[in-house]
């Protein structure tokens, strides 16, 4: 009979033991260095003239140890967070910061979710009751962006809306195979809950909750309630993102330096080179711009391809400084613009509008910022540059066209519509006080019929 030592024994589970633990320290190790890089990489500016730049906090930092120190202290949190997650799929930790949906498949559910499910980015309705007694009170609306690969659009639909019902959020986000659209109200509790697991999902491991726009509102601003879809593309340009792809877009620019620019174009007294051109929709310019910005009146961001192809004139040998409310426009917007090779240089302002307006708001943006909800338009401040459409005073809050076949927006100031002038027109006017009630009529306007699909624009005016 063989007898073992117990004190060989001990030696042997303590070096086991040991053993256990360099591995456990070393996934630790490796899942923090994972989530700063992917925390860093969400905020670097994409070829940055000069060498690599971030933006974080609403500051630029050029060096990378700067950058790092100020994530190690202002984001401690944030990257915990992330640390957790990486720990529990540690498939996750080999390889680049590029992240799939099927290096967590092992513990992803089949494509349709139901409130049995739950994850790191999916809490159960228990977890979502806790957290929300430790989150401040009030409402506000969320806007945010993410181009980035998804083999399985419709999986991260199905766990979008049944994320948002468990949350009561109302909204709308598209979602295709190059990303992910969306805005969405509710409680603060609610969308605070919402970007921390919109943020530890496999898919969006990239983004950060800087990449959330914030600003007053709530689910009720949603009129419609929650849709979420899945789309071709996530903003519509009328063009396969494998044609014209956001990779190929303007380098990014940051709100200081746009202001910068800016000011530089409105104080120069010689011919300047630069063109700042505003890729939204004529009625989103009416109500708000940069003056001597470029404001196509085009009535839709799928008119930008046609407009870019019948005014190639206004753009050559420009260096053209384009935005959008928000950014994402401006993504595969200056791709399109690239692409026809026109341009001394094209770049785009990170973060829109809505970006520029926390930094600077009482800038040079004047007016109000149009948004896609009950809202209409946001501000920083009370500036007001568009008129009444039927006595030209100051005014811009819109209303729908009161007519029953028309889905315009109006100005039409408080006296105006004691006086019954409800309509986007004249016509307008004229049938709905004609039409019997309940008669849905083909749409004709003046406005719609006068205006030109694509303006023919040959300055900045």
């Amino acid at each position: 009979m063989r007898f073992v030592r117990l004190d060989n024994f001990i030696m042997y589970a303590n070096e086991q033991e040991q053993a256990k633990q360099t591995v456990t320290l070393r996934q630790k190790k490796l899942a923090r260095k994972k989530a700063f890089g992917l925390f860093e990489a969400s905020k670097q500016l994409k070829a940055h003239v000069g060498g690599r730049q971030w933006v974080c906090c609403g500051l630029n930092f050029s060096i990378p140890k700067t950058m790092h120190t100020h994530v190690a202290k202002q984001h401690c949190d944030e990257i915990n967070h992330k640390v957790e997650y990486l720990l529990q799929y540690p498939k996750l930790l080999t390889g680049r910061h590029v992240v799939h949906k099927e290096d967590a498949q092992a513990k992803m559910p089949p494509t349709n979710y139901d409130k049995s499910h739950t994850f790191p980015w999916l809490p159960s309705e228990y977890d979502i009751e806790q957290k929300m007694m430790s989150e401040p009170e009030g409402c506000q609306v969320l806007l945010f962006y993410r181009y980035c690969h998804l083999e399985d659009p419709h999986d991260i639909c199905s766990w979008q809306q049944e994320f948002c019902q468990r949350l009561k959020l109302s909204g709308k986000i598209r979602i295709a195979n190059e990303g992910i659209n969306g805005t969405v109200g509710g409680s603060v509790a609610a969308t605070q809950i919402y970007m921390d697991a919109l943020i530890l999902h496999p898919a969006f491991l990239n983004m950060s909750k800087e990449d959330f726009k914030t600003s007053k509102g709530s689910a009720e601003d949603f009129s419609k309630g929650l849709m979420v879809r899945v789309c071709n593309e996530i903003v519509q340009m009328g063009i396969e993102p494998s044609e014209i792809s956001h990779i190929d877009g303007g380098n990014h620019i940051t709100p200081s330096e746009f202001h910068q620019e800016l000011e530089r174009t409105k104080n120069s007294s010689s011919t300047n080179d630069t063109l700042f051109v505003d890729c939204r929709n004529y009625y989103e310019s009416n109500v708000g711009r940069f003056e001597g910005a470029c404001t196509p009146n085009i009535r839709k961001f799928s008119y930008w391809p046609e407009y870019v192809d019948q005014n190639l004139s206004l753009f050559e040998d420009k260096r053209v400084v384009m935005y959008c409310t928000g950014g994402i426009r401006c993504e595969r917007g200056s791709a399109y613009l690239r692409s026809k090779g026109v341009c001394k240089d094209v770049v785009q302002l990170k973060g829109g509008i809505h970006r520029y307006m926390e930094e600077y708001p009482n800038g040079l943006f004047k007016g109000k910022l149009f948004v896609f909800d009950d809202r209409y338009t946001i501000s920083s401040n009370d500036s007001v540059v568009a008129e009444c459409s039927y006595c030209n005073k100051p005014f811009d809050q819109y209303q729908s066209c009161s007519t029953q076949h028309c889905h315009q927006l109006v100005l039409s100031c408080d006296p105006c519509r004691l006086l019954g002038k409800t309509a986007c027109c004249e016509v307008c006017q004229a049938k709905a006080a004609t039409s019997d009630k309940g008669c849905k009529m083909e749409e004709e306007c003046t406005c719609t019929k006068t205006r030109m699909r694509i303006p023919n624009q040959t300055s900045n005016t």
